[in-house]
């Protein structure tokens, strides 16, 4: 039986911000860390363990820290000598954000080295989420160790929610992205794509076509769409939810990561699809008025609520 904790698998990286002139602020983040962050602000104490592997370098350790005293653990995640983390540079045009990466080497890709490591962290977990970019750094090994650890937890009674997040230069080709994400997806049971992802990827036309194409291997998809509706669909039924309109975001850095970990929240609390996702709409409203991808948590509970 899966017990109360949650679990985030992935890539937690160095971010650089820009700021004015030469001046440049570093913090961590990565798609599934965002999500592990607000999903932790808004669960009430549930045991949070972000699952990846570590460098032993001052930036892994003080990594690591930053995890530790905000409440996060890394469980039996491993250590790897001589391994340090990724790192990006985030510019801004606006409010809208562009990526530069280095990330080749990054101590991550070794999530999976050790197999009785990652199911240890993803036993008895009530909610385990990963991404199609934890997928797209691993090698085709280390892929099927995590997707086999992925199914046996789901299988002990974990729920598994699961973001494609398809990002092109990450993948040796569109067709090897489309086989694995869709491996993925015969282990989900809470399935969170973004809509333009999708159309890239599947050449979905709308994202009803989407949430229909999903909804035949998922019991529960969530279409994520920008400021437009997000698109809900379960027990053969589609729901528009609104989002919600910010007339002057700050920064859209970690929008849909932070729309997944409030409405993952919400789910875990007893709300259904409709009103989690409405929940989801009001973190990430919250999250694009702050800069950087982590909104403080006291940012992130207020829009929860609000």
């Amino acid at each position: 039986m899966a017990g109360n904790g949650i679990a985030s698998i992935g890539e937690c990286m160095l971010e650089l911000s820009g700021q004015h002139g030469a001046n440049w602020r570093m913090g961590f983040a990565g798609d599934t860390f965002n999500t592990l962050w607000a999903l932790h602000a808004l669960s009430d104490g549930r045991p949070a363990t972000y699952v990846s592997a570590f460098g032993d370098d001052p930036f892994s350790q003080d990594q690591i820290g930053f995890l530790a005293e905000n409440g996060i653990g890394i469980g039996s995640s491993p250590v790897i000598p001589g391994a340090r983390p990724g790192l990006y540079a985030i510019t801004l045009t606006g409010a809208e954000r562009s990526f530069t990466y280095w990330r080749g080497d990054a101590a991550a890709r070794q999530l999976a080295s050790d197999p009785g490591a990652l199911s240890k962290n993803l036993k008895n977990q009530s909610l385990i989420y990963f991404s199609g970019i934890t997928l797209a750094i691993l090698d085709t090994a280390a892929r099927k160790t995590l997707l086999a650890a992925v199914a046996s937890a789901r299988a002990a009674g974990s729920k598994i929610a699961f973001d494609p997040n398809y990002r092109p230069r990450l993948w040796r080709s569109r067709e090897e992205a489309q086989a694995v994400i869709v491996d993925a997806l015969a282990a989900t049971d809470i399935a969170l794509p973004t809509f333009p992802d999708e159309q890239m990827l599947f050449g979905d036309e709308t994202p009803q076509a989407t949430a229909t194409r999903l909804a035949r291997l998922v019991g529960e998809v969530v279409v994520k769409n920008g400021e437009a509706p997000a698109l809900v669909a379960q027990a053969g039924t589609l729901r528009e939810v609104p989002a919600i309109h910010v007339a002057a975001p700050l920064d859209t850095t970690g929008a849909g990561d932070s729309f997944n970990g409030g409405y993952l929240a919400a789910r875990l609390a007893g709300l259904g699809p409709a009103d989690a996702a409405q929940r989801g709409h009001k973190v990430a409203a919250g999250v694009v008025q702050v800069r950087g991808a982590l909104a403080p948590f006291e940012t992130l509970r207020t829009a929860f609520a609000g």
